[in-house]
């Protein structure tokens, strides 16, 4: 798959506070792409210098291959996208709003909106006025505006922040249908980690404007398959012991003091009876497979690249 948004270095600069220090992320086309971070992670900005809506301070951009600031605008026309909350003309019905857009973006053919409609299942609201649309309604509403124009990638930022279950299953199941049948390239940040997990094909683990991580969800998985938690009573004694019997196998002990086994290759038992066969107390003995959320946690704690 070729590459159809690919960013190095790219920094952006409010005086002396960076919201992007030199980010790296590279997306092929058909991907479903993740971005990960907490508020001030620089999500938003990453996208707002993508899409145009501000201008990087250093660092080089590319779409569709192009890097010129001229050749960037031009491809911008094939980006649809929602930036922090779609924005509608709230006394202006479903309808006249997307007509509105239709004209400005210069998108010929009046039937393109009916299309729309019926692609979000708005047909039945389109004379309702938007200031009376529920939350799911407006974020499909938004996503119906990001796709005129027939674009190749879309952008969105937070889609389903402020929808209930119903609303998420909703949104989740028609962008799995964009990209799996019009092969639309979709880039999303989402605070919903776990629903997030449903969705990408690739993620990148973002935190105080650096990428931490660029990962597919196929290794992610793999690397998130399975750990064993085990708290005894000599956390770093427990260690040296771990490192001299068990060689290579990954571990991380956590602020609690909790040792984290990744990939274990040995059976839970074999771990416990290394402590208790040297006097060691056990506090703790779990098996579970890792969160998205604890992998973003420790690799935050970790602060690796």
């Amino acid at each position: 798959m070729d590459t159809v948004i690919e960013t190095r270095g790219l920094t952006k600069r409010y005086g002396d506070f960076a919201a992007l220090d030199g980010v790296g992320v590279s997306v092929r086309r058909g991907e479903i792409f993740g971005l990960v971070g907490d508020n001030g992670a620089g999500k938003t900005t990453l996208f707002k210098l993508l899409c145009g809506l501000a201008f990087p301070s250093g660092g080089e951009m590319r779409l569709f291959g192009e890097h010129a600031q001229a050749d960037l605008e031009r491809q911008r026309s094939r980006v649809g996208a929602i930036i922090e909350q779609p924005g509608f003309y709230p006394n202006l019905s479903v309808e006249k709003n997307l007509e509105y857009y239709r004209i400005q973006k210069g998108v010929p053919g009046k039937q393109v909106v009916s299309e729309l409609l019926e692609l979000m299942r708005l047909t039945h609201a389109k004379r309702r006025a938007c200031k009376n649309l529920s939350m799911g309604m407006k974020q499909r509403l938004g996503l119906a505006m990001a796709l005129l124009g027939e674009p190749e990638i879309l952008i969105l930022d937070e889609p389903i922040t402020g929808l209930d279950p119903s609303g998420i299953v909703e949104i989740r199941a028609l962008l799995q249908r964009l990209n799996r049948e019009r092969g639309i390239t979709i880039v999303l940040s989402s605070h919903n980690l776990a629903e997030l997990e449903q969705l990408a094909t690739t993620y990148a683990f973002m935190s105080h404007g650096r990428i931490l991580e660029q990962v597919s969800a196929e290794r992610l998985v793999a690397r998130c398959a399975d750990c064993i938690d085990i708290a005894v009573s000599d956390a770093e004694r427990y260690t040296a012991l771990f490192e001299k019997s068990f060689g290579q196998t990954r571990y991380q002990v956590l602020p609690d003091k909790t040792v984290r086994i990744f990939d274990p290759q040995q059976s839970i038992e074999a771990y416990s009876a290394l402590a208790s066969e040297q006097g060691m107390g056990i506090f703790k003995l779990e098996r579970h497979r890792m969160s998205l959320e604890q992998y973003y946690l420790n690799l935050k704690e970790r602060g690796i690249a």
